[in-house]
């Protein structure tokens, strides 16, 4: 019986050390995921890339001809932090650090497929390292567009310090201490953690190596780090702001339940019909495809000069509309109201596509003035929700984004804009959009077409 015991005994304490070997907690709270021996607690998935324990560091290698290939962690986690060091050593690598991960084993006829937030790692001259992209799923959410600044934490060749926040719905970001990115979405609230080799087609990209080291989280009493700077926030919450952005300014122009702080282009109150706040979206009903001839454009009831506005838009087949800014409507004229415009357009089916000059009337363009330079990877079907943004600086420079990329950027006033201004339709207005106010518009062009998540911020 005793002998009985003692055997017993051995084997509860291996099970133990073998439950405790690749997570192993330390008094500040701190869970090793790597005991920097093996891989015990993680398991690869979804590709022929080969991982393996080189010097206390996790190495990945890539193979020619397989699909991304992922470490995920057996376990999976909600709220975290996650801190570890990762290194890429050539240029046509590719790596990050799957968050709240998700996998589907029998996709890809029982290959696999790993999708979910993915904190990018990339050296190639974009250098949005940090940015948080939806893998096999949505895309990016979090391109470094929309944080310039943080393109140049990441450094090739080098191990660099990843510090990774997934609280409730928000997930932010660090690299080598430097703020990176900052979103809101509620899709995923529980996940693994994974470790990205990119997948590779060419030959000589064979045998890369990415490297990982001090892997660790934490999952009780988190005491999440707040962001100094003012970074801009993606919020997938539908109507909201976080306190953060309400702290750095940011308001909301519409609240999802009225039609508040709006009013008629060419009326003091709101249309009576034609536009309708229904689910948290504010729509313009489709009627003729004409320009503001029947409930009109609607603008905010403020004005404003320098800003950094930010929505979202839908567009139905062959819709057209737009946003426009520096309306001040002073002109008296028949249709749209004047201003400038960030053009929302089904650049496929609507003719207006394809007037105008060198396609400076299709979609995130400049109205008639400077077409978007638009990557087709970054815009979202019909149907889809796309993210308009018009950032108008004090001293007058101005850029579009779509989907958190720049497309366009001028100047107001400058020679270059004013050149631009006399070749188009709007020549005959004197000094076109160099108001130094204007309302902000949404425009009724005679087609379905909804927003929400509309927000601004005053810059000074």
């Amino acid at each position: 019986m005793k002998y009985t015991r003692n055997i017993f005994a051995v084997l509860i304490a291996s099970l133990t050390l073998a439950s405790c070997s690749a997570e192993q907690k330390t008094e500040d709270g701190w869970i090793d995921l790597f005991n920097g021996k093996d891989l015990n607690g993680w398991k690869p998935v979804a590709g022929t890339a080969t991982f393996e324990v080189v010097d206390g560091e996790i190495q990945g290698t890539s193979v020619a001809g397989s699909p991304n290939t992922f470490l995920i962690t057996e376990e999976s986690y909600g709220d975290y932090i996650l801190e570890l060091d990762l290194k890429i050593e050539h240029l046509s690598s590719n790596s990050g650090v799957m968050t709240r991960g998700q996998f589907d084993p029998a996709a890809r006829d029982g290959k696999g497929l790993v999708f979910g937030y993915q904190i990018e790692a990339d050296p190639s001259e974009r250098a949005w390292s940090g940015g948080v992209y939806d893998e096999a799923r949505r895309g990016w959410l979090y391109p470094l567009d929309l944080n310039p600044d943080a393109k140049s934490a990441f450094k090739m060749g080098e191990f660099n310090h990843y510090r990774i926040e997934a609280i409730g719905n928000e997930i932010k970001t660090w690299i080598n201490g430097q703020e990176v990115a900052y979103i809101v979405d509620d899709m995923d609230k529980t996940g693994f953690i994974g470790l990205q080799v990119h997948g590779i087609q060419k030959a000589e990209d064979a045998g890369r190596k990415t490297s990982f080291k001090n892997v660790r989280i934490q999952t009780e009493n988190l005491e999440p780090k707040a962001f100094s700077k003012d970074i801009f926030v993606v919020n997938n919450s539908l109507n909201s702001l976080t306190e953060y952005e309400k702290s750095n300014g940011w308001k909301l122009l519409f609240n999802g339940q009225n039609s508040d702080g709006w009013r008629g282009a060419k009326k003091e109150t709101f249309p009576e019909s034609g536009w309708s706040v229904n689910d948290g979206l504010l729509t313009i009903a489709a009627t003729d495809g004409s320009e503001s001839t029947n409930a009109g454009d609607i603008v905010t009831k403020d004005q404003y000069s320098a800003f950094d506005l930010a929505f979202e838009f839908r567009l139905t087949e062959g819709a057209n509309s737009g946003v426009k800014y520096f309306v001040t409507l002073s002109e008296g004229n028949v249709g749209s109201a004047i201003g400038l415009e960030y053009q929302v357009l089904d650049d496929d089916k609507h003719p207006d596509a394809k007037m105008g000059k060198d396609g400076n009337r299709t979609m995130s363009s400049l109205y008639d003035l400077i077409k978007a330079d638009k990557n087709a990877r970054f815009i979202k079907p019909v149907g889809e929700w796309n993210k308009g943004r018009v950032v108008v600086t004090p001293d007058n420079k101005v850029a579009h984004y779509l989907n958190g990329v720049k497309v366009v950027e001028y100047e107001r006033g400058s020679q270059a804009y004013r050149d631009l201004v006399a070749i188009s339709k709007y020549a005959k207005w004197d000094n076109f959009g160099e108001a130094e106010a204007g309302h902000i518009l949404l425009q009724d062009h005679g087609d379905e077409v909804s927003f929400k998540n509309i927000k601004i911020k005053e810059l000074k």
